[in-house]
């Protein structure tokens, strides 16, 4: 679940608050206002919808009689079982990694439709399960589609972060969690229903699991196509020279002529932020200052690896891949990819009742992610987190003490497992409104202007790898250690707490420079500064602000005033 920081730099304050002070308050009116952003936003989010409905979708579909009859002992297999699911994470993973460079080499714009032409090609080779081919087709299909999936958690976001104005940035980028939620929410109802085509047992047919597979095509289809019709990114076109196109698109998501200060205003930042890139590059990497397709290709991996070099950079890749293992080992793709035999396990008879208990989880999460990101910023990062992850442990723990006690007799002992998923059902909603969206903020606030691209993308790379891990080691250990699992995702939830309690910084209001301080850099963020403002200068942003503070003292000095005065004698 990837979510691009979007606070400003602090390196042009005053032009920022000059920009603000001429634009609307931020919230719901100020969608209004940017009614054209927002439907471009809403529309680009359908990956975000796409990424979180293949999270949720097989969970069911691996319950299913008539898709285990075409995996040749898979299902059986803990192992086996565990491939199938997690194949998707190392293809996203693969995914992440070549992102940023798709992104950059073919525009934001083109990226997106390449990677959902990837995606569908996954889906396609997926419904060729029915084959005899059947397992091999699914790992093939999940891992080509985990390849579309990854690159699309992250370009969505960016893309949307450049095309949207400052008063709703984060509002809109957040549009992506609440999409991959609704995702996960209609993968669940989906497989509810489709689990009745041809029976619920032997009979059941091919469609059963068929259906939630292809449905998914019509969505990624739209997208291809309504991409098409997209514009490019501002700051995409910026970077790479084309600034009179920037100006015209920057002109038109605004709704204002090009010529207006608010879009002269926003065209400099753009351009400074991107001179800014360029000659951080050249200082650090001089010979991949060049921006050939190779050069953007090795400088993600060169750049990354710089993280390691110095103790205070490294307390950051500390933090944000740490953060990254705690956020996937609390359990909760265990949960998402394997919640109708987590309920089964738990002594819900029938595939259908698991499914059901399996589409409230959807809901849950869905609505407890709101409020997250409405009050994320008022409360800070570590409450949320750190109270979050004690709710989910003691979930866990509270299920593994029903489970232990009573796994033998859930035919007598049926309140004791209703109970047991009610506890599932609080440890998704408390991951909703803590984990789900606070450990991307904070991998995304933890890094300083010139590192935050690299580091927000080594966050990924844990992230993902955590991911596949989990999905894979899961059905291995439900057969093995039965209750003993909760007991481990309890366990490892509680040292994430602790992790964040006495290990992690608060983010919240803090500004770069103060961010340095406390992870023993002092003066990186200060070299970046006065970089920017040479930058903000050589552009012209500064003289904007000069001259409208020269003009508004003129306006009220008394010589302006006494002239005024005379010409009306």
């Amino acid at each position: 679940m990837v979510v691009i920081g979007t606070g400003p730099s602090g390196f042009t304050q005053d032009v920022v608050d000059r920009r603000l002070a001429m634009t609307s308050a931020g919230g719901p009116a100020a969608l209004i206002k940017n009614i054209r952003v927002f439907g471009i936003a809403a529309f680009a989010c359908i990956g975000g919808l796409l990424y979180g409905y293949n999270q949720g979708v097989f969970s069911g579909v691996l319950t299913m009689p008539n898709f285990g009859s075409h995996m040749a002992g898979y299902i059986e297999d803990p192992t086996l079982k565990g491939w199938l699911t997690s194949i998707l994470e190392l293809g996203a993973w693969f995914g992440t990694l070549c992102a940023g460079f798709v992104a950059e080499i073919l525009s934001r714009k083109y990226a997106i439709i390449l990677e959902t032409g990837i995606f569908v090609l996954g889906v396609i080779i997926q419904t060729t399960g029915v084959s005899p081919a059947g397992p091999s087709s699914i790992l093939a299909g999940r891992f080509i589609t985990g390849i579309g999936i990854g690159s699309l958690s992250m370009i969505v976001p960016m893309y949307v972060a450049e095309c949207a104005p400052a008063e709703v940035r984060g509002l809109l980028v957040g549009l992506q969690q609440v999409a991959i939620e609704f995702g996960i929410l209609i993968s669940f109802w989906i497989d509810y229903g489709t689990n009745f085509i041809g029976g619920t047992g032997d009979t059941q047919t091919e469609g059963a699991w068929l259906v939630p597979l292809c449905l998914q095509l019509f969505p990624a289809l739209v997208l291809i196509v309504g991409m098409i019709f997209m514009p490019y990114s501002p700051r995409w076109l910026v970077h790479h020279d084309r600034e009179a196109e920037a100006r015209k698109v920057l002109a038109q998501l605004r709704a204002l002529p090009p010529d207006s200060e608010l879009i002269e205003i926003e065209f400099l930042e753009i351009k400074a932020q991107s001179v800014f890139e360029k000659r951080t590059v050249a200082e650090h990497f001089p010979s991949l200052k060049e921006q050939t397709p190779w050069n953007i290709a090795k400088l993600q991996f060169v750049a990354i690896g710089a993280l390691f070099k110095t103790k205070p950079m490294f307390r950051r890749v500390i933090v944000a891949t740490v953060t990254m293992f705690f956020q996937q080992w609390t359990g909760i793709n265990a949960v998402l990819y394997y919640a109708p035999s987590i309920f089964q396990s738990l002594g819900l008879t029938g595939n259908t009742i698991s499914l059901l208990a399996t589409g409230v989880v959807g809901i849950v999460m869905f609505i407890a992610t709101l409020p997250a990101v409405l009050y994320i910023d008022k409360i800070g990062r570590k409450p949320i987190l750190a109270g979050g992850a004690f709710v989910m442990a003691f979930c866990h723990l509270l299920i593994a003490i029903i489970f232990a006690k009573d796994s033998t007799q859930w035919a007598t002992q049926g309140s004791a497992g209703w109970a047991a998923v009610v506890f599932v059902w609080v440890f998704a909603a408390a991951f909703g409104a803590s984990w789900g969206p606070a450990a991307w903020i904070l991998v995304a606030e933890v890094w300083p202007l010139s590192s935050r691209p690299y580091g927000i993308a080594l966050g990924a790379s844990s992230n993902w790898m955590n991911n596949f891990i989990v999905g894979q080691v899961t059905p291995d250990m439900l057969t093995t250690m039965q209750y003993g699992t909760f007991i481990f995702f309890g366990l490892l939830t509680f040292l994430g707490a602790f992790f964040i309690m006495f290990f992690t910084p608060e983010t919240k209001c803090l500004s770069l420079e103060e961010m340095d301080v406390i992870f023993g850099s002092a003066g990186i963020a200060a070299a970046d500064a006065q970089r920017m403002a040479d930058i903000n200068r050589e552009v012209g942003l500064d003289d904007i602000l000069g001259g409208r503070e020269r003009a508004a003292e003129k306006e009220s000095s008394p010589v302006a005033g006494n002239d005024s005065d005379k010409e009306k004698l």
